[in-house]
């Protein structure tokens, strides 16, 4: 658990050090108009070159199903939180499988095995949530 702690303490460092931290947040309407793309202008597909590793296939193709597979916006601020995060849960434990298949390092391969444990059960309670509200966790056809 200190591990993690320290794992995201870095994580939460970086991004404030980053040159994107000095934006300013976007706002609702600005949101709004982003949510097609998730905020990028190719709608975060990330293309395979030949010279990728088999880890970087992985978690490039990782991404593009998360992406290609997000939920459409309701409009209902709970629903729409819980599909989305599902969706970078399912992502996250992809991701942490390719770890586990191609990592070497010892303490990557467990936090990616603590990350697969602690997703997986996450996933699960937010289908719970979802069923019992009347959605779908699928995405919108």
């Amino acid at each position: 658990m200190k591990r993690i702690s320290l794992v995201l303490a870095a994580c939460a460092l970086s991004a404030a050090c980053s040159p994107q931290a000095e934006e300013p947040a976007v706002d609702a309407p600005e949101a709004a108009a982003m949510a097609g793309s998730h905020g990028t202008m190719d709608g975060g597909m990330a293309a395979a070159a030949p010279s990728d590793s088999v880890a970087t296939q992985g978690y490039k193709a990782s991404m593009n199903t998360m992406m290609e597979a997000m939920p459409t916006f309701t409009g209902d601020a709970d629903i729409d939180f819980m599909k989305q995060m599902r969706g970078h849960h399912v992502a996250a434990v992809s991701m942490a499988r390719v770890e586990l298949a191609e990592g070497k390092d010892a303490e990557a391969r467990n936090l990616a095995q603590e990350v697969i444990t602690a997703q997986e059960r996450e996933i699960t309670l937010i289908d719970a949530w979802l069923a019992q509200k009347g959605a779908s966790a699928a995405p919108a056809a």
